[in-house]
């Protein structure tokens, strides 16, 4: 819920995505310029495939909300139903970072431009994974439009009581303070990124 850059999981998940993403294209420009029956010596067997579906059911693990009935990661339930009661605001959904209770704004919203980005790219290769990878970036846009709901105001968290909390987000009753980025406590940072986000869900 914060706009502080410390993700570490999120972001490196992305950049799996996205590497998952490139290979596999890189692979089939290079395959058209070889024979069928030629083993190009610098190419190593990797299952691309395996790895951008683990990439994105990653992020299944780290929801936060109403869990939906299609949820492939079934130890994971419902949690943080009252994000954002204290400012009387919806804050219920978003992702949980790097296996902590907090969900950062700002990794968050660039990990949502990253994805959306990688479909646009890469969408035609995705396969059966196209469906997961929207969703993945619906379940993070659908969180920061509540974030950005009120006009010239974002939402954030403390990420210091959120560290503080070493409880798993379905049992956590640590307090779930609420603070305003707004023109008298400006971050540019975090909006830029969430305004970006959300362009480029738009586009994908």
């Amino acid at each position: 819920m914060t706009n502080y850059i410390s993700s570490a999981s999120l972001v490196v998940t992305t950049a799996l995505v996205l590497l998952s993403f490139y290979s596999t294209s890189l692979l089939l420009c290079n395959a058209a310029a070889y024979p069928p029956h030629y083993r190009h010596p610098r190419f190593a067997s990797h299952n691309y495939r395996d790895a951008l579906s683990k990439s994105i059911i990653f992020f299944e693990g780290q929801r936060s909300g109403k869990l939906p009935s299609n949820q492939r990661i079934t130890w994971r339930k419902d949690s943080g139903l009252s994000n954002g009661s204290a400012m009387h605001v919806d804050l219920v959904g978003g992702y949980h970072d790097a296996g902590n209770n907090v969900k950062f704004g700002l990794p968050m919203a660039f990990t949502t431009t990253m994805l959306s980005w990688s479909v646009i790219e890469f969408g035609g290769l995705m396969k059966g994974e196209l469906q997961n990878a929207k969703d993945t970036i619906r379940w993070a846009t659908d969180y920061l439009l509540k974030a950005s709901a009120h006009p010239d105001t974002i939402y954030v968290g403390d990420a210091s009581r959120d560290h503080a909390c070493w409880e798993r987000p379905e049992d956590m009753d640590t307090p779930r303070s609420v603070f305003k980025v707004d023109k008298n406590t400006p971050g540019n940072e975090v909006a830029a990124e969430t305004a970006a986000a959300i362009a480029a869900v738009s586009a994908s």
